[in-house]
């Protein structure tokens, strides 16, 4: 983004978390401030299943499909429980924080909107998605704190 320029693409990742709801409305406000588009994402991580355990788990080949799905229907329920409208929403599978990042980059977008639970110590230095999100990405995020 330019200097001077006001944010036009901003999105906003959500988890299902008791605080998705706070960070979304933060990113609403900004949507509104700015008059910039919103996209909603979710990342699904995907399902690891080691096969060098003697314990085998009966896993549906259509279980990836249905939590994909599960996603989709969990954040259109939080766009609708907002009120949100006119926002693009994606549900993607892969590694959170380098989705995150992927996704920005390819949608040109101003400003992530992320959440953070503020972690000190072991957890600080283990990483988070937001600081993965904020080392990484080409635009502005911001992390607005929850929890």
């Amino acid at each position: 983004m330019e200097a001077g320029n006001k944010y036009k693409k901003i999105m906003v990742c959500l988890d299902y978390s008791e605080e998705a709801r706070q960070v979304a409305l933060r990113a609403q406000e900004l949507t509104n401030l700015y008059g910039a588009s919103l996209t909603l994402v979710h990342v699904v991580e995907p399902l690891m299943v080691d096969a060098g355990y003697d314990i085998f788990m009966d896993i549906s080949p259509d279980l990836e499909d249905t939590r994909m799905e599960a996603a989709k229907t969990s954040l259109e329920n939080l766009q609708k429980n907002l009120g949100l409208t006119d926002v693009e929403v994606l549900v993607e599978e892969g590694p959170v924080k380098s989705e995150i990042l992927r996704i920005a980059k390819e949608n040109d977008i101003d400003l992530v909107v992320i959440g953070s639970h503020g972690r000190h110590g072991i957890s600080l230095l283990l990483g988070s998605t937001a600081n993965a999100v904020l080392h990484g990405a080409q635009c502005d995020v911001l992390s607005v704190r929850v929890g």
